[in-house]
Protein backbone atom coordinates (compact mmCIF):
# COMPACT_ATOMS: atom_id res chain seq x y z
CA UNK A 1 0.00 0.00 0.00
CA UNK A 2 0.95 3.72 -0.59
CA UNK A 3 -0.26 7.00 0.21
CA UNK A 4 -2.12 8.44 -2.96
CA UNK A 5 -1.20 11.81 -2.78
CA UNK A 6 3.11 12.00 -2.19
CA UNK A 7 3.38 15.12 -1.52
CA UNK A 8 -0.44 16.03 1.18
CA UNK A 9 1.68 17.63 4.09
CA UNK A 10 3.43 19.87 1.94
CA UNK A 11 0.44 20.91 -0.97
CA UNK A 12 -1.85 21.45 1.94
CA UNK A 13 0.91 23.00 4.36
CA UNK A 14 -1.59 25.96 5.63
CA UNK A 15 -4.20 23.32 6.51
CA UNK A 16 -1.65 21.07 7.78
CA UNK A 17 -0.32 24.21 9.44
CA UNK A 18 -3.92 24.75 11.36
CA UNK A 19 -4.29 21.23 12.41
CA UNK A 20 -1.28 20.83 14.27
CA UNK A 21 -1.95 24.21 15.90
CA UNK A 22 -5.46 22.62 17.00
CA UNK A 23 -3.46 19.64 18.42
CA UNK A 24 -1.13 21.93 19.91
CA UNK A 25 -4.00 23.36 21.84
CA UNK A 26 -5.36 19.95 22.50
CA UNK A 27 -2.30 18.82 24.30
CA UNK A 28 -1.91 22.16 26.28
CA UNK A 29 -5.67 21.80 27.17
CA UNK A 30 -7.61 20.82 30.16
CA UNK A 31 -7.90 16.93 28.83
CA UNK A 32 -5.22 14.86 30.35
CA UNK A 33 -3.06 13.45 27.27
CA UNK A 34 -3.50 10.00 28.08
CA UNK A 35 -6.88 10.38 27.92
CA UNK A 36 -6.75 12.40 24.62
CA UNK A 37 -4.73 9.52 23.27
CA UNK A 38 -7.28 6.66 24.46
CA UNK A 39 -10.19 8.61 22.51
CA UNK A 40 -8.14 8.76 19.52
CA UNK A 41 -7.39 5.88 19.68
CA UNK A 42 -11.36 4.05 20.09
CA UNK A 43 -12.28 6.69 17.67
CA UNK A 44 -9.99 5.56 14.69
CA UNK A 45 -10.62 2.10 15.34
CA UNK A 46 -14.26 3.35 13.93
CA UNK A 47 -13.19 4.69 11.13
CA UNK A 48 -10.73 1.89 10.23
CA UNK A 49 -7.88 4.75 9.77
CA UNK A 50 -4.93 1.75 10.27
CA UNK A 51 -2.08 5.15 10.34
CA UNK A 52 -4.03 6.69 12.94
CA UNK A 53 -4.44 3.77 15.32
CA UNK A 54 -0.52 3.07 15.18
CA UNK A 55 0.04 6.12 15.90
CA UNK A 56 -2.14 6.74 18.74
CA UNK A 57 -1.15 2.91 20.27
CA UNK A 58 2.66 4.59 19.92
CA UNK A 59 1.89 7.65 21.32
CA UNK A 60 -0.41 5.94 24.28
CA UNK A 61 2.68 3.72 24.97
CA UNK A 62 5.56 6.53 25.24
CA UNK A 63 2.75 8.11 27.34
CA UNK A 64 2.96 5.00 29.74
CA UNK A 65 -0.51 3.87 29.16
CA UNK A 66 -0.59 -0.34 29.87
CA UNK A 67 -0.89 -2.88 26.61
CA UNK A 68 -3.41 -4.22 28.41
CA UNK A 69 -5.70 -1.05 28.67
CA UNK A 70 -4.79 -0.55 24.76
CA UNK A 71 -5.80 -3.90 24.05
CA UNK A 72 -9.40 -2.91 25.36
CA UNK A 73 -10.08 0.05 24.29
CA UNK A 74 -12.02 -1.62 21.30
CA UNK A 75 -13.98 -3.61 23.88
CA UNK A 76 -14.23 -0.91 26.41
CA UNK A 77 -17.99 -1.70 27.63
CA UNK A 78 -16.94 -4.98 28.71
CA UNK A 79 -12.86 -4.25 29.93
CA UNK A 80 -12.82 -3.14 33.75
CA UNK A 81 -9.38 -1.29 33.39
CA UNK A 82 -11.25 1.83 32.62
CA UNK A 83 -12.83 4.65 34.78
CA UNK A 84 -15.78 6.02 34.64
CA UNK A 85 -14.97 8.99 33.11
CA UNK A 86 -13.06 7.29 30.63
CA UNK A 87 -15.84 5.32 29.79
CA UNK A 88 -18.24 8.83 29.63
CA UNK A 89 -15.28 10.28 27.02
CA UNK A 90 -15.44 6.87 25.15
CA UNK A 91 -19.16 6.77 25.28
CA UNK A 92 -19.11 10.50 23.63
CA UNK A 93 -16.63 9.93 21.10
CA UNK A 94 -18.72 6.71 19.67
CA UNK A 95 -21.60 8.72 19.40
CA UNK A 96 -19.91 12.28 18.40
CA UNK A 97 -18.22 10.16 15.58
CA UNK A 98 -21.20 7.57 14.72
CA UNK A 99 -23.74 11.13 14.54
CA UNK A 100 -25.78 9.42 11.76
CA UNK A 101 -26.58 6.66 13.60
CA UNK A 102 -28.62 8.86 16.09
CA UNK A 103 -31.75 10.68 15.31
CA UNK A 104 -30.57 14.01 17.24
CA UNK A 105 -26.91 13.39 17.33
CA UNK A 106 -25.23 12.49 20.33
CA UNK A 107 -27.92 11.45 22.44
CA UNK A 108 -28.83 13.84 25.80
CA UNK A 109 -27.84 10.71 27.94
CA UNK A 110 -24.72 10.18 26.61
CA UNK A 111 -24.29 14.17 26.86
CA UNK A 112 -25.37 13.89 30.62
CA UNK A 113 -22.98 11.34 31.71
CA UNK A 114 -20.06 13.20 30.13
CA UNK A 115 -21.12 16.10 31.94
CA UNK A 116 -21.01 13.89 35.11
CA UNK A 117 -17.46 13.91 35.08
CA UNK A 118 -15.92 17.06 32.85
CA UNK A 119 -16.63 20.43 33.45
CA UNK A 120 -17.29 23.03 30.50
CA UNK A 121 -13.75 23.55 29.24
CA UNK A 122 -13.06 19.61 29.63
CA UNK A 123 -15.70 19.17 27.33
CA UNK A 124 -15.32 21.64 24.66
CA UNK A 125 -11.93 20.35 24.50
CA UNK A 126 -12.99 16.38 23.85
CA UNK A 127 -15.42 17.93 21.76
CA UNK A 128 -12.81 19.36 19.62
CA UNK A 129 -10.76 16.52 20.00
CA UNK A 130 -13.14 14.09 19.04
CA UNK A 131 -13.70 16.45 15.78
CA UNK A 132 -9.84 16.86 15.28
CA UNK A 133 -9.20 13.16 15.33
CA UNK A 134 -12.15 12.62 12.88
CA UNK A 135 -10.79 14.55 10.07
CA UNK A 136 -7.42 13.08 10.75
CA UNK A 137 -9.18 10.04 10.39
CA UNK A 138 -11.08 11.04 7.27
CA UNK A 139 -7.43 12.28 5.71
CA UNK A 140 -5.51 9.23 6.31
CA UNK A 141 -8.24 6.91 4.93
CA UNK A 142 -8.65 9.15 2.02
CA UNK A 143 -5.25 9.09 1.19
CA UNK A 144 -4.59 5.26 2.37
CA UNK A 145 -1.44 7.03 4.56
CA UNK A 146 0.61 4.18 4.95
CA UNK A 147 0.24 2.63 9.01
CA UNK A 148 3.58 2.27 10.85
CA UNK A 149 4.89 5.62 8.51
CA UNK A 150 3.99 7.82 11.79
CA UNK A 151 6.96 10.08 12.37
CA UNK A 152 5.67 13.79 13.98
Amino acid sequence: MRDRLDNLRTDAAEGFRAMFALEDFLRGGPVPNDLLHLVKLRVSQINGCAFCVDMHVKEAERGGESSERLHSVATWREATVFTEPERAAFELAESATRIADAPHGVPDDVWQRAQEHFGEQELSSLVLAIAAINAWNRISVANRTTPGAFAR
